[in-house]
């Protein structure tokens, strides 16, 4: 009896210190100034990958490397990524070769597939997420709904949790979502450092939320 109350005590106590670090890596926004901020991408098929590119149009080289996130089976996404690496290299005469990389990772989850299995293919993904948010450590991760940026986003704050760096996470709603968050977007909300929405209803209903008009 005294040995189950021993473990129960110490998993709580575990439990308390998690949920403290937690809290400290969400309310930490500090940057160190740096030339360049090394830069996760998720995209997704169809339209995610299209406002994000969007999006990124908008951004300086400083932004750099760039590293694009897409599902193992996503070769539209590919396609349209190394197209517009190719033409902002173009457009820019002091870039000699784009820096950018894409990795892949398993789907979230498929069209009309249960929420059961969802739990455990988001599991998966994340499962094999990690070691590529360890071994790049990026500076920010940009994502805009793509159900492949859960597991990413929990990667990320993992890596704060575990003290070895902290993440900053901004995600764009899709300009689709007009008065309810995506399912990414809920799980995402609290998560995310910055959760930017594009229509003034979403901000009435999440105040939190930065709205900035429409971006994309």
């Amino acid at each position: 009896m005294a040995s189950v109350l021993i473990l129960a005590a110490a998993g709580a106590a575990v439990a308390a210190l998690l949920a403290l670090r937690l809290w400290v890596v969400l309310h930490s926004r500090v940057l160190v100034p740096r030339q360049s901020l090394s830069l996760f991408v998720v995209a997704g098929s169809g339209g995610h990958t299209t406002e994000i590119l969007r999006l990124l149009e908008n951004l300086s080289n400083a932004y750099s490397p760039r590293h694009y996130i897409i599902a193992d089976t996503d070769e539209m996404s590919a396609h349209k990524i190394n197209s517009f690496e190719l033409n902002r290299a173009d457009r820019d005469p002091s870039t000699m070769l784009p820096e950018y990389y894409i990795h892949r990772i398993p789907r979230s989850r498929e069209v009309q597939q249960s929420w059961l299995s969802t739990v455990l293919t988001t599991l998966y993904s994340m499962w094999l997420s990690f070691p590529l948010t360890h071994r790049v450590k990026p500076d920010l991760v940009l994502c805009n709904g793509p159900g492949t940026c859960v597991p990413i986003c929990i990667s990320a704050l993992l890596l704060g949790i575990l003290g070895i760096k902290k993440v900053i996470i901004v995600f764009v709603e899709s300009i689709c979502r007009v008065e309810h968050l995506s399912l990414s977007g809920k799980i995402l909300f609290h998560l995310s450092d910055y959760f930017i929405v594009q229509w003034p209803a979403l901000k009435e209903k999440y105040p939190k939320s930065v709205y900035l008009g429409r971006i994309v």
